[in-house]
């Protein structure tokens, strides 16, 4: 009887500290409650040792939910991640600046990532791995096609809202600017494009893929002045990863589903991969 009259207290005590523990928005503690103090009892606990396993878990849990959070906001494709890239393709000095990377320590210099190389060598897919493996460090990532971007920014410049959407950008600890190649802006757009890198530059870190070579970006800032500035202001602080394979993997994988057949001219893209890395060394 008195042993059944002290559970009931211990329950009820249970309940008003799980309550107060969720008035102080510590959900995880109080649903861990009940369960801890078994164990507790069961271990022989001291009270630090059961207040650092409820402080533990409850840190470990806004953890996740921080990391969930961010994937949701990042924008980044499904399913491209470091596991899922093959980087036995890419040479040993690229394989050791991703691992180097993925730290984020450069992202603590504000320092920024270029990614070189011709269509299907993968740049996508490696700067969205690299975007996985930073929020799964705290980080805040958004990946965005440039041409979507720059769309974004105009229109929030023609609405007056610039200002408003490069604060809200300048939340993300790092942007992923993908294919920045394939934008052949007008004036306007080149404007917002240049002030989004200004905005950045020192602050914040961006990570660039590119088919075009710095000697071919006159053909997205059109100016050679801005070009030349557009360059130095990601240049300074920057690593740069040339992606180097003798074919585009879409190929490869086009060729294993058609049973090895060759579907491209012999040494192609072997030669414009070196024209390509060629044009890189002489910036």
């Amino acid at each position: 009887m008195k042993t059944t009259a002290l559970a009931q207290v211990d329950s009820f005590e249970d309940r008003e500290i799980s309550e107060l523990l969720k008035w102080l928005r510590l959900p995880t503690m109080a649903a861990q409650l009940e369960q801890a103090s078994r164990q507790a009892e069961a271990g022989d606990w001291t009270v630090r040792g059961f207040l650092k396993h409820l402080a533990a878990a409850e840190l470990q849990a806004r953890r996740d939910r921080r990391i969930e959070r961010n994937l949701k906001a990042s924008q980044l494709p499904p399913g491209k991640t470091l596991e899922s890239l093959n980087l036995k393709r890419y040479s040993l000095k690229v394989r050791r600046q991703v691992k180097t990377l993925v730290s984020g320590d450069f992202l603590e210099q504000c320092g920024n990532i270029l990614l070189f190389g011709l269509p299907g060598r993968g740049k996508s897919h490696m700067a969205a791995a690299l975007g996985y493996e930073l929020i799964a460090r705290g980080y805040k990532v958004l990946f965005a096609p440039t041409y979507q971007l720059v769309q974004r920014l105009l229109i929030a410049k023609r609405e007056l809202e610039l200002e408003k959407i490069l604060r809200r950008l300048d939340s993300f600890d790092c942007v992923i600017l993908d294919d920045i190649g394939y934008v052949q802006q007008e004036r306007d757009e080149i404007e917002v494009l240049f002030t989004f890198l200004g905005e950045r530059y020192e602050r914040r870190s961006v990570i660039v893929t590119s088919n075009l070579v710095f000697s071919k970006w006159e053909r997205i800032f059109k100016d050679p002045m801005t070009t030349v500035c557009a360059i130095e202001r990601l240049v300074h602080h920057s690593t740069i990863l040339e992606l180097v394979c003798s074919k585009s993997h879409r190929l490869e994988e086009a060729e294993k589903r058609n049973r090895g057949v060759d579907l491209q001219t012999p040494g192609t893209a072997r030669s414009a991969d070196s024209a390509n890395q060629s044009a890189g060394a002489e910036q």
